[in-house]
């Protein structure tokens, strides 16, 4: 195989010495001649040297890919996927039906304690509304009457609150899936949230009220879950209220036909001589959790 000398070094206007360069017979016009192949011969490597003066266009009139799969990168998904941490409208949507059948099987299971504890409830709103009605006709004068009545209706209060917060940590522990005795109601971990929260959320609702009743409506709703996250999640009370807003008004039509259900659910119940709201107060309690931990994407133990 006939090698081919390096090209004709020099500066410009520099002929080749083709006197040295080319043998006897080839063009002394100072270009090389062409090739035999057509192209360069392979090396023994079985590459191609470079072409004189500098690299060439590689093969084929560009770059060509390189070896493996070197594809579009793999993002990684949405960290906050629709109905989730988001509390956005979730790829499954919350059925009314199965919130309502959950509530009903847990109640079933731990049937007792619910009861028990409505009772208690109830006995314990009882006891404090008593006195400050009763004293009214044992000649107390109208100052200290509205005084008394004041103070009863803000003791009353509080104390609906603590109870509603208890029965909402009850149906946060069912939900995770474990029975709670009647002391575990009452175990909170920041009661003092709790509170501060339920007061918030009085204020925003009874202004609401105030104003031609629908906007006190809408408030209710949409910080239905305010304790909830306070509870379940530890939030501070207006980042709870927040919360709150943004799952109810990303999810208002599935949540507004369970708020509907449960509110015709405890109606029944209370024509039934009040005695059926012992049962139908946790049902709907439950079915209200189940929801909510449906919607944030949180832990749902099997109902049964």
């Amino acid at each position: 195989m006939t090698d081919y000398p390096p090209p004709p070094q020099g500066g410009p206007g520099e002929g080749p010495d083709t006197t040295k360069r080319f043998p006897p017979g080839s063009d002394p016009a100072g270009s090389y001649p062409p090739p035999q192949s057509g192209g360069y011969p392979p090396p023994p490597s079985g590459g191609y040297p470079p072409p004189p003066g500098g690299f060439g266009p590689p093969p084929g009139g560009g770059y060509q890919q390189p070896p493996g799969n070197y594809g579009q990168p793999n993002y990684a998904a949405d960290p906050y996927p629709a109905g989730g941490a988001g509390y956005g409208g979730g790829v499954q949507q919350l059925n009314v039906g199965d919130a309502l059948t959950y509530g009903w099987n847990k109640f079933k299971a731990n049937a007792g304690v619910w009861i028990g504890i409505s009772v208690i409830a109830f006995v314990i709103s009882l006891v404090i509304q008593l006195p400050t009605g009763g004293l009214a006709g044992f000649g107390i004068g109208p100052e200290t009457s509205v005084a008394l009545s004041l103070f009863g209706s803000l003791l009353s209060w509080i104390v609906g609150m603590i109870l509603q917060a208890a029965f909402i940590n009850g149906a946060l522990r069912e939900v995770d899936g474990n029975k709670p005795a009647i002391g575990d109601f009452f175990q909170f971990r920041n009661l003092g949230a709790v509170l501060i929260a339920a007061i918030l959320v009085g204020i925003v609702t009874t202004i609401g009220f105030i104003l031609l009743v629908i906007p006190g409506i809408i408030a209710t709703f949409l910080l239905w879950y305010t304790l909830q996250f306070v509870i379940d999640r530890d939030q501070e009370p207006v980042a709870a209220m927040k919360s709150s807003f943004e799952l109810t008004s990303k999810n208002v039509g599935p949540l507004l036909l369970l708020a509907l259900a449960l509110v015709a659910i405890n109606f029944v119940g209370a024509l039934l001589c009040g005695l059926g709201l012992l049962v139908t107060i946790p049902v709907t309690l439950l079915a209200s959790t189940y929801a909510y931990r449906f919607l944030t994407q949180g832990p749902i133990s099997p109902a049964v």
